[in-house]
Formats: structure tokens, sequence, C-alpha cells
């Protein structure tokens, strides 16, 4: 259903859409228009100002004949206002009567313009994207046609059509979907929902025979041991090793119990994890549902958290930035290196008060920052880490867990302070 768009001042022409039925307006009693079907301008019969306010004007457009007799009719329904920049939309039926078909038809050169977008949207159609409501150069939100927006049925599919019209993205960013792809307007092969489902499903699909992993074997029980982490712990989280490497931890991360990816370690501290699998924190489990979570930069740490009773608690997947960032914010979608925050949205929305239990060194305290930014500093606190000497602070929980006790850790996170913008 095509759009007509008044607008005051000069004549000005705005839309094309299937029928490519432009209308103009002077801010007066009637309004031109061209036929979707000749091409040629016509006169409404009247666009009647009902309301007596001159400064907020309604108007509804009748049916209009062109100088080749074909009937375009509005959709009646409640009139738009004008704001007071002169504009209002106004939504338009196609013709009455059809053209006949010996007549020729031609097409307004908006048409010609458009065939990119229509193309565009056609491929989104073709993937069950309502593609009606997108404007490119904006972001529209509307119902994900994988996950129907869960039990809250919420609109959580963010579409992002670009300016120059030749690609159209989006992403749900409910945790259980991530339904995410791109399409383009020319030949080329989408990236669609298709393949990114795909990679969701190698991901759920994913074992620990397939990664091939064993349980730990005595030697790396005790480096943890040495490290006040207990056995019941590590079978608690599913703590691992790589099959015949007695050296490599594995560190699995699942959501409801389903192993989406997997971190591992050695003794040396050399990291490494799963490839083009999705971005969660680690211990997402123990945080559903929790008003209140911590947030820790390492898997033993997140451990050791829990030796101290504390099981609201998960791991950044990614350790630390350099340094906080000067930029401003990058849009969800760009956001890459925090992706797992948006995909665990829902828990941490669930959350009134995040503590941020990150590593003392300076990298750790921009993490903090850059969480802080992005979750909102006024339910963050932050973790000062005590002294351990006389020159130095404790680093992070395992420091103060293997120096000082459970309580003694216990007793920091409660101490946590308010988080200061400038802290």
């Amino acid at each position: 259903m095509p759009l007509a768009h008044f607008q005051s001042g000069p004549p000005h022409a705005v839309l094309s859409s299937k029928y490519n039925l432009a209308i103009f307006c002077a801010f007066s009693k009637q309004l031109t228009v061209r036929c979707p079907f000749c091409c040629k301008f016509g006169t409404a019969k009247a666009a009647i100002p009902i309301s007596s306010c001159s400064r907020l004007p309604y108007f509804q457009a009748q049916s209009f004949i062109c100088s080749s007799k074909y009937r375009i009719k509005p959709v009646k329904g409640r009139p738009s206002p004008l704001n007071n920049f002169g504009s209002a939309w106004v939504t338009c039926s196609t013709m009455v009567d059809s053209p006949p078909d010996n007549v020729e038809q031609n097409e307004p050169e908006e048409k010609i313009g458009c065939e990119k977008l229509r193309v565009l949207k056609q491929n989104m159609d073709v993937l069950g994207i309502d593609s009606k409501s997108c404007i490119p150069g904006r972001y529209s939100y509307m119902d994900c046609p994988v996950c129907k927006g869960g039990q809250t049925m919420e609109r959580s599919l963010s579409v992002h059509i670009t300016q120059n019209e030749e690609l159209a993205m989006w992403r749900c960013f409910r945790t259980k979907c991530g339904w995410a792809g791109k399409v383009f307007a020319d030949s080329r092969a989408a990236y669609n929902g298709v393949n990114q489902m795909s990679k969701l499903q190698s991901s759920q699909q994913m074992t620990e025979e397939s990664l091939g992993l064993e349980p730990l074997g005595e030697k790396l029980i005790a480096y943890f041991a040495d490290r006040m982490i207990s056995e019941a712990t590590l079978q608690r989280n599913g703590v691992m090793q790589v099959s015949g490497e007695k050296n490599a931890i594995a560190f699995p991360y699942r959501r409801d119990g389903v192993l989406i990816s997997c971190k591992y370690r050695s003794l040396d501290k050399r990291f490494w994890q799963e490839k083009n699998v999705e971005k969660i924190f680690y211990g997402l489990d123990d945080i559903k549902e929790a008003a209140e979570i911590i947030i820790v930069e390492g898997e033993i740490d997140k451990l050791s958290m829990e030796e101290a009773g504390l099981l609201n608690c998960v791991s950044v997947p990614d350790g630390a930035p350099e340094k906080v960032s000067t930029k401003e914010l990058p849009i969800l979608e760009k956001d890459t290196a925090y992706r797992y925050l948006w995909n665990c949205k829902d828990y941490l929305d669930q959350a009134s008060r995040i503590i941020l239990a990150t590593d003392g060194d300076a990298p750790g305290q921009a993490l903090a920052k850059e969480l802080a930014r992005r979750l909102g500093n006024e339910r963050c606190l932050l973790v000062r880490w005590p002294k351990k000497d006389e020159f130095d602070c404790f680093k992070d929980a395992n420091e103060v867990l293997t120096h000082s006790g459970r309580d003694a850790l216990k007793e920091v996170i409660r101490k946590a302070e308010l988080y200061r913008l400038n802290g």
C-alpha cells in the first residue's frame, strides 16, 4: 500500500512505491497527483481542511481522476496532522480501475531508482523478514521469524538497510536465538539466516567427545588444589582436559546445560578457544534469574568465587583491553569485542546490581569501565582489591582466596563500592 507525503511550502515529491504515486501539496486546498499508469498530473477533487486549528490542520484527500481517466482513491481512515514543519504522512490506496491492456504504461524515473530496493526487500521477504517497514539508512525492530520473540513475543530482530540500498543486515538479540545475516541487492550470494543457523546448530551439537575432552588427571587436579579450588567445584563446572594432553585445561561454556563453546589454558598460561561459536559468559547458568551478578576476568576467578560460596558469578570469555576506548560506544551490531554482553542480555537485564570484580591491573580496570559503560554505571559496583603487602595489592579473586581464605574473599565482594564514572 503506497504512502503519500503532504509537504507544505514549495511543491515537493517525496515517495515512490509499487505504483509510484507521488502527491504534491502547496499548503492549499488541493493536491496535485501523478498517475502511476500514465504519469500525467491532475488535481485531486479536494483536500479539505477538517480542523479549525490553523497551526495543525488536518486534510482528507478525496478521490482523483487523472487526464487519462484512471481513478486514484485514498484509503478511508483517520486523517494525519501536519506537524510544525508542515509535513504529515497519509495512506493512499492503489487504483480503483485497472488500466486497459492496450494502454502503454510509462514508468516514472523513481521506479527505476527503486529497483535495487525492491530486489533487496524481495530477498528479505523470502527469509521471512517483514521488509515493509524498513527504510534505508535506519534501524528497524520487528518480530524474529526464527524464534518469534520467545515467550515474551518481543521485537528482538534488528534490521538495517544501508543508505545506498546495496545491503540489508539483521540480528536477533534474544540470547537463545542469535539469528543473523545479510543479503545483497545484486547477484552476490546471501549470507543469510540459514547459514547462521547452521553455525548455531553445529555449536549446539558440540559434545565433549567431538572436542576430544576427558576428565581431569591427577596433575591438573593438583594444580587446582594449589589454588584452593576443590575437585567438587571442578566437577560441578565440568572442567576437563584435552585428551592425551596433561597440561591443557578445558573450560566448557554452557547455556541451559548445552555446550556452546570451550576455552583452553595451558599450565604456562597460553590461551585459545573454539572458533565460529557464539560468545557467552563462562558460568552463564549460574546467573539465571539472579538479581545480583558478579563479573570476573577469568575462569579460575569464577571458580574461586564459588569456593567462597558465591555462585552468582560469571567470567568474560576474552580477557581485558589494554585501555579504555576514547570513542563513543558503537552500535550493537558493531560492538564485536563485547558481543558476549548482548548475547547474554536477557540474563543481565534481570540484575539490579552488577559487581565488577575484574583484575586490579590497568587492563582489568579498563575492562571494568568498558563493562560499566554498556551495563549502566548506576547499577554497577567496583571491587577494590585489598593490600597484599606494604607495596602491592592483590590482583584478583584467586590471589585473595589462596592468601587470605574464603571469608576474606567474601568480605571483599561485600565491600564493593558504587561505581563512579571517573573511578
